[in-house]
């Protein structure tokens, strides 16, 4: 058995079909039912059975898969134990990053940490900070938005202001009566947007809700005229001199999106973690 065979194995069981999983690692879909029944002959025992909606374990593939969990950490364990060793800035650097920071600022940072440590390897996944959060201590560093980690060391990054968009004036003494486009986010963005709309409801009025997947489409769909936007000033600052916008405020205070980064005590021992965490402090991004 392989490495890779082995987080094949966690990948099946992560995504739970044989299609999606060979999207995900990039090779076709025999090849992947081939290597899965390479892998079931060399333990003489099926660890999935195939449904029509999914793969489900079966009880002696939940014994392989947890056996398979444990080699996969030795292997980590080893790398970073390496590294660590190592005069040489080596080894893997596993990231976990909000999307909006992922697609605005990662790339650039990571062009020029590679350029610097060639030989470290990326192993970057990225999504929304609710969804990092459950599985942070798979990860050397976390960046997230909204609530910190409070088991973690945290650190600030930055303040994004909050502002809403629209093709269409804000009248100052008349309700304004839109339909809102909200981006996938996690539950603390939502609050701030509805806590604010609740002490501006003789404002503004959301006549419906318009709901979609990334932010990029949320900013297309109210360049077009479909409705309002609220988006983070990180993501919109080319913006405020073409749109109507307004800053949201409460109690005279502007209402704002934190960004984090958040690392487990001691993860800074490996070096290409804590050259990364340093490149990272030192960035401006607002």
């Amino acid at each position: 058995m392989k490495i890779e065979d082995y987080e094949l194995l966690l990948k099946l069981n992560e995504i739970g079909t044989i299609r999606g999983t060979a999207k995900a690692v990039l090779i076709s879909q025999p090849a992947v039912t081939q290597r899965l029944k390479y892998i079931e002959g060399y333990f003489e025992q099926p660890i999935f059975i195939r449904t029509s909606k999914s793969l489900v374990l079966t009880p002696a593939g939940e014994l392989i898969l947890k056996h398979a969990e444990k080699v996969m950490e030795g292997e980590r364990d080893l790398m970073n134990s390496l590294a660590e060793s190592s005069k040489e800035v080596q080894g893997t650097l596993s990231i976990a990053c909000s999307s909006l920071v992922s697609q605005r600022y990662l790339p650039s940072i990571l062009a020029e940490y590679t350029k610097e440590y060639p030989k470290v390897a990326i192993d970057l996944v990225t999504g929304i900070s609710e969804d990092i959060k459950k599985d942070h201590k798979n990860y050397h560093v976390c960046i997230i938005r909204g609530e910190k980690l409070k088991e973690s060391v945290s650190e600030r990054l930055f303040e994004d202001p909050l502002y809403i968009f629209d093709t269409e004036p804000f009248p100052k003494n008349k309700l304004k009566e839109r339909p809102l486009i909200s981006f996938k986010s996690d539950d603390s963005m939502h609050e701030l947007v509805d806590n604010w709309l609740y002490y501006h409801q003789s404002q503004l009025k959301p006549e419906k809700t318009i709901r979609v997947d990334q932010i990029e489409t949320c900013k297309q769909f109210m360049k077009q005229g479909l409705g309002m936007a609220v988006l983070p000033k990180s993501v919109s600052d080319s913006m405020m001199d073409e749109y109507p916008n307004i800053s949201l405020k409460l109690e005279g205070k502007p209402v704002t999106r934190d960004t984090w980064l958040c690392y487990q005590e001691g993860v800074r021992k490996l070096p290409q973690v804590d050259k990364f965490i340093t490149e990272l402090l030192r960035q401006e991004f607002i």
